[in-house]
Parts: C-alpha cells; structure tokens; sequence
C-alpha cells in the first residue's frame, strides 16, 4: 500500500514556507509581519480584502502615503476613511511580496476591542490580497500558514 502524503509534507515538495499562526482567545490568528524591514503584529483576516496597517503606524512602518483618500467598508454600516501606500516590501516569515499595496485605517476600535478581552493591540489586519497573491494555504488543524 502506498504511504500517504501529509499536507505538511505536499506543501514542502511545492516550495510553500511554512509560517506559525498564533490563536488568541478571541479565536483570531496573530502572525508577526515585516512589513519595510520593521516587526509587526498582524491578524490574519481571510474575510478582509486588502491589507491594512493601522494609522498610527505609519511612521513605524515607514509608509509613504498617496494624497488621495478613498472610502473602504467593513463589515459595519459605515465608511471607512481610507489612505493607501503602495510598493512596499511585506516579509511573512521567509516569503516576501516585494510590491506590496497596503492602505492605512483607523484601527481603533479593534484595537479597544482586543484590550477590553485582555489581549494585546495589534499593527494591522492581513488580508485576502496577500493570501491571493501567496497562494495560501492554512492549516487550522496545526496552526500554521503556508505561502508560495
């Protein structure tokens, strides 16, 4: 009988890194991101479509921010405000996405969110582009991430 395959193992064979998730009580996954060369905290939001850094981490990421601002929406009634950075270098563990487009958001209110349930803040959400453009697969049984 031929000896199955893991998905651990396929994923290897294909050249995917592989990248911890961390899952936080509020049932959220956390990775840590570089986004130009600085650390960062991140949740990974496969409901989100673009990759967000909050505001007030701007200057830490070394963003440099378009003059125009257009509108996004959440999964609430209301528009969000919206600023985007284009061409920047984001590092998920070992891959990288070298041209990487992220808009800037008020993430305050997440942010409340999480310290009111006692967990830490976090930089910025990534969502469906990376994932899209990582080819991503994730594991929930193992908590891990893995991107092409």
């Amino acid at each position: 009988m031929k000896k199955s395959t893991s998905l651990k193992e396929f994923l290897n064979q294909k050249d995917f890194y592989k990248i911890k998730l961390h899952l936080i009580s509020s049932n959220h996954y956390k990775i840590v991101a570089k986004i130009n060369n600085t650390k960062g905290w991140f949740v990974l939001d496969t409901g989100a479509s673009t990759t967000f850094v909050a505001q007030t981490a701007i200057e830490k990421f070394r963003l440099d921010i378009e003059p125009q601002k257009i509108k996004a929406h959440g999964a609430g009634p209301d528009e969000i405000e919206t600023k985007i950075s284009k061409n920047n270098k984001l590092r998920i563990g070992q891959w990288v996405f070298e041209t990487c487009n992220i808009a800037c958001i008020d993430l305050n209110p997440i942010n409340r969110a999480f310290k009111s349930a006692d967990l830490a803040e976090v930089d910025g959400i990534i969502g469906a582009d990376v994932l899209k453009k990582g080819n991503a697969v994730i594991d929930y049984d193992k908590n891990y991430l893995y991107l092409k």
